[in-house]
């Protein structure tokens, strides 16, 4: 990794003191306050201050208590029992104010309640929520779905503003951005308020619309957090990263404005919400590319063990060939499992049939076969494809056994599902999660034994995963000119995949008994996917991560998350929001904050 630079310097020599002048209106210059206001403190508002909040959005600022509360302490009892299964239900998760996607991070965070929270139905309670916590000089905190790994969608002794109401979706057939008329052509879009959740916004878009929206592969992850980071759904070689799709977002920003973002409207602005993390403001409403569907969408599943490490070797080597050879294109995306003595695929595909995807995978199949003595299939291969505008399609996924799992409160809409494959993160403490792009030279044949070495290695000591989607090298040639003109670190248009080791636990609290985080086991789990990650990362000169997707305790984050694109985020951030009322870990300027964001460090 390369020696970090003196930020401060930099920002201050790219931007010089005729900047300052440049500040939006409400956002100028002034004393910066050194400590957020907690409960207790003199400063913190009077009953009556709140009362006027909950005036202004007309009823609903609520006062947060977490589902958990009455079970820390607690003897066990049957009340604590239901909360704990309902932890593994993302829709219970998501619809409870006092409540994260995951618990927490062993050793890095707890999710904590806010003392209260404005369950925004519309941009006006969130401009009061905005104006009440500025000048009361309050810990901001901006949940939508709640997915954050990194804890950013929870804090303890803040004000939460609630986005999961603000979920309309409407589709557009010649979109044009505000002041962009005579300056861009209309393209199909769809808008789709901050609050919305993927599942949604497919059913509305692909299902209904009959047309694709890039998104994530989670369906019940926050639409506007995800394009906030970039974004990458199980067809990004195709159709490229979420936050390149953006065309326009509505934005809430720390003096309270209201503003439009696009490529003809604060076009600065625009540029660090696709892909910058969060942090810039409040987005309300974010509008989105659309584009034709393909025929089919569909999924190939197969599993390889090998007898012996010998055999083990030649099998990594022989996936990578593969892959570079047949797989490396805008068709195909998801994940290649490495671990001790397997090979794990779970692809999917688009663009391609039935008959035409069992083409390509024959001579792999056929290889394996040919060495009964060294390999066999775990499971035999799965390979299906269907009309892609069933994809999403709640009646229709139900009908397969076991890929999809449904709500099952009473009352639940009947729609809300979720793929199988996401139950283990519900409601999960983690241990580690680490993750670097792997540059697609790697797959070239003079290398490619280095890195299936290295993931051998690896999967000795945790098992890893090739996540060939989250890396645009193969991708087609629009996606790749869309991602250069984002946010992100330029290393993931020349990255094949993220790769990824990670070890979580099942749902657990600090004080409930029966379900305390287990510490030493953590440690353990943290050890392995360190060690594991050493092997790849001994390949890497520079070691890039994916923001949304990353260690907790990631060194160099700056770089690592936004290479030679940070110090041009840091100005944005410092025109937009020059008092940091908008905290995230690890977000752009956090540097300036303690951990928690109460106290300013310089």
């Amino acid at each position: 990794m390369a020696r970090r630079m003196s930020r401060r310097r930099l920002f201050e020599g790219l931007v010089g003191l005729p900047f300052v002048s440049a500040f939006p209106r409400g956002a100028a210059a002034q004393a910066k306050p050194k400590m957020r206001v907690r409960p207790g403190d003199p400063a913190w508002p009077s009953d009556a201050a709140w009362d006027e909040l909950n005036r202004q959005v007309e009823g609903r600022l609520i006062k947060v208590r977490s589902p958990l509360a009455a079970c820390v302490g607690a003897s066990p009892d049957p009340a604590c029992a239901q909360v704990f299964k309902e932890l593994k239900n993302p829709y219970f998760l998501g619809d409870e104010v006092g409540l994260t996607q995951s618990l927490g991070w062993v050793g890095a965070w707890t999710s904590q309640p806010s003392v209260y929270a404005v369950a925004a139905k519309a941009t006006a309670d969130v401009v009061a929520a905005v104006n009440f916590a500025r000048k009361n000089n309050l810990r901001i905190v901006v949940k939508g779905g709640g997915h954050s790994y990194q804890g950013t969608s929870n804090a303890a002794d803040s004000l939460l503003i609630w986005t999961r109401h603000m979920n309309a979706i409407t589709m557009h057939d010649a979109f044009v951005g505000a002041g962009c008329a005579g300056k861009s052509d209309p393209q199909p879009a769809v808008s789709i308020e901050a609050g919305a959740y993927w599942r949604q916004a497919y059913d509305a878009v692909t299902t209904k619309g009959g047309r694709y929206v890039q998104g994530g592969g989670c369906m019940t992850v926050g639409v506007a957090g995800l394009v906030l980071g970039g974004g990458f759904g199980s067809f990004s070689k195709a159709y490229g990263m979420a936050g390149a799709n953006l065309i326009e977002a509505e934005i809430v920003t720390a003096d309270g404005e209201v503003r439009i973002a696009n490529a003809c409207s604060n076009p600065d602005l625009f540029w660090a919400l696709k892909g910058g993390g969060g942090g810039f403001g409040v987005v309300t409403r974010v509008t989105l590319r659309t584009h034709a569907l393909p025929d089919f969408f569909g999924g190939v599943f197969a599993a390889v063990r090998a007898t012996s490490d010998d055999a083990h070797r030649r099998l990594i080597a022989k996936a990578l060939e593969f892959y570079a050879q047949a797989l490396f294109n805008s068709h195909w995306g998801e994940q290649i499992r490495f671990g001790p003595g397997f090979v794990a695929f779970s692809m999917v595909f688009q663009g391609l049939d039935r008959q035409q995807t069992e083409a390509v995978w024959k001579p792999f199949f056929d290889w394996i076969a040919a060495s009964p003595q060294d390999f066999a299939m775990l499971a035999a291969p799965r390979i299906g494809a269907l009309p892609a505008q069933r994809f999403w399609d709640p009646s229709f996924l139900r009908s397969i056994p076991g890929l999809v799992i449904a709500d099952d409160r009473q009352g639940a809409p009947v729609d809300n599902i979720f793929w199988a494959g996401n139950l283990g993160e519900a409601g999960a403490v983690w241990s580690a999660y680490q993750s670097a792009w792997l540059p697609a030279s790697l797959l070239e044949t003079d290398r490619r034994q280095s890195l299936a070495d290295a993931l051998f290695a690896a999967a000795k000591h945790q098992e890893v995963a090739l996540h060939c989607n989250k890396g645009l090298a193969g991708a087609s040639a629009d996606a790749i000119a869309a991602a250069k003109d984002t946010a992100m670190n330029p290393a993931v248009v020349d990255a094949f995949a993220l790769v990824i080791s990670a070890a979580l636990g099942e749902p657990a609290y600090p004080g409930v008994p029966g379900h305390e985080p287990d510490a030493e086991a953590a440690r353990s789990q943290f050890n392995a996917v360190n060690q594991s990650m050493n092997e790849i990362r001994k390949l890497l000169p520079r070691v890039g991560s994916y923001v949304w997707e990353t260690d907790f305790f990631q060194p160099n984050w700056q770089e690592a998350f936004w290479g030679e694109n940070y110090p041009r985020l840091r100005a944005i951030k410092e025109k937009y929001d020059p008092e940091g009322l908008f905290f995230l870990h690890h977000g752009v300027g956090s540097e300036d904050w303690s951990a928690d964001g109460f106290t300013r460090a310089n």
